[in-house]
Parts: structure tokens; C-alpha cells; sequence
């Protein structure tokens, strides 16, 4: 989807974060959009994937909805958003990127969806998933993002954890498998922080320029509008402000029951 000033929504500190040290052998992110898992979390993905960590992206959508070109069709922005979000991924280091291949703004919350994301979950098996936070209130939030971070929590609790949901891919092979920890990106109460000094925001901000038909103006000193990369660098010095470290990157953590 095209960059817009709520994607950088980063809301009012409301207290000291938690920080997240620990690094996870998997974790997984599952976004709406291409595009959307750079904004969200590129800078923990980059530190993550620098310190061992095995990413894989679900992306749910084509993102045929995307582009502000009044000549283009849906069908010639599909190929031109896959190829910019594998660019993007490479240049984090995620290795496995899944296209559900939804249409832009036609995302369901129903069995099929829910079926994807259970699959994806019990093939790579993630004790980490990142998503959009499906309960923002504080402005608008694409339908699309509301029902990844719906469908995406819902698959992880009850659906993929237990066996008698979804058997037919137990047939195929796949086990149950229990997530251990879900962060959501975009919230209006973020209270887990990762800290992501250290030149991680500047590979997101790498990364989110292969999205050349999204994202314009990222680095252009001669824009109008505040430079994108500027806004993702501030957004990350406000979110580490009385913290021991200089940038951060903030979510809404929920954690599974042993």
C-alpha cells in the first residue's frame, strides 16, 4: 500500500517499555501488504536476522490496490509489488517470502485465510509472529490490516496449536505448533520495546526503498513532504526516548501460556 503518515503512527509514551533481549532461532511476520512488514518491523527483522534468527514473511495480499499512477491496472502493479518485496526481504535477510495472493482489499476473516496462516505457522513453526494490531483505534487503519492481525491471532490461538482444528494438514504431514510470543506493530498501548541501534533502522529504510512504486520521497531533500526516511528515524528515536539506547522499534506483546 502507499506510505501514508499513520504508518509511522507511533503513539505517546505511556511508560516504561519492557525491552525484548532475547533472539528467537524463528520467528515469522505476516503482513497485509507488500510493503507493510518493512514499515512495521523492518529494523528488529534486520537485527534479528544479524543475530541468528531464521524470518519468514507471509505476505496475505497481491497488493493490486496499490499505486497512485492513475494509468496504472492491477494487473500491471501485481508483478512489480512481488518483485519489490522480494527485493526488500533480500536486503533484510529473510530467506522465505509466501504471497497468499489475496486481492488488495479483499481480505476475509473465514476458514480459508485462517486455514493459510495455521499452514504457514505449523510448516515454519515461529516461536516469534509479528503483525499488524488489529485493535488500533486512534485513526484509520486499512480493512486489510484489521483482519491479518484478527486472523493471524486467531490461527495462532486455538487453531494452530491444536490438533483436532485443521487436520486435514496433519494428513499432510504438518504437526500442531504452539507460538510463543505475538507482536503486534502499530498499537495504540505499545509495551515491549527492541532495541535497534546500531544502523538497523537505516537497512529498514534500505529495504523500504525497493518499494520505488509505494514509497516516494524517502531519502529526496527536495520534497515537499517530510523525507520518509527522516520520519522512520524519528519515529524510532521517540519510541527509545528514556531509554539506554538511541533507537527502538515498539509493539503490543502478547505471550502464550506455558
Amino acid at each position: 500500500m502507499t506510505l501514508r503518515a499513520s504508518e509511522f503512527y507511533q503513539p505517546d509514551r505511556a511508560g516504561p517499555f519492557d525491552v525484548i533481549e532475547d533472539v528467537p532461532e524463528r520467528a515469522m511476520v505476516v503482513c497485509a501488504h507488500p510493503d507493510d512488514a518493512e514499515i512495521g518491523t523492518g529494523a528488529t527483522v534486520a537485527r534479528w536476522v544479524a543475530q541468528g534468527c531464521e524470518v519468514v514473511y507471509v505476505v496475505c495480499t497481491d497488493g493490486g490496490g496499490g499505486s497512485n499512477d492513475d494509468e496504472m491496472t492491477s494487473d500491471g502493479i501485481v508483478p512489480v509489488r512481488g518483485k519489490e518485496q522480494s527485493e526488500a526481504a533480500r536486503v533484510l535477510g529473510v530467506k522465505h517470502v509466501i504471497m497468499l495472493g489475496h486481492p488488495d482489499g479483499g481480505l476475509e476473516d473465514d476458514r480459508v485465510f485462517r486455514g493459510e496462516i495455521v499452514r504457514a505457522i505449523r510448516t515454519y513453526r515461529p516461536d516469534t509472529v509479528f503483525c499488524h494490531d488489529p485493535h488500533r483505534i486512534n485513526g484509520f487503519q486499512h480493512r486489510d490490516h484489521r483482519m491479518t492481525g484478527t486472523v493471524t491471532a486467531d490461527a495462532i490461538y486455538p487453531y494452530a496449536r491444536d490438533h483436532l482444528h485443521f487436520p486435514e494438514q496433519l494428513k499432510d504431514g504438518l504437526q500442531p505448533h504452539k507460538v510463543r510470543r505475538l507482536l503486534f506493530w502499530g498499537a495504540d498501548h505499545p509495551d515491549v520495546i527492541v532495541d535497534v541501534s546500531g544502523g538497523y533502522v537505516e537497512t529498514q529504510i534500505e529495504a523500504l526503498s525497493k518499494h520505488a512504486s509505494q514509497v516516494f520521497g524517502l531519502n529526496d531533500e527536495s520534497s515537499d513532504r517530510p523525507r520518509f526516511g527522516e520520519r522512520l528515524r524519528e519515529r524510532s528515536r521517540r519510541a527509545a526516548q528514556g531509554s539506554d539506547f538511541d533507537q527502538g522499534e515498539t509493539f503490543r506483546q502478547l505471550i502464550a501460556r506455558a
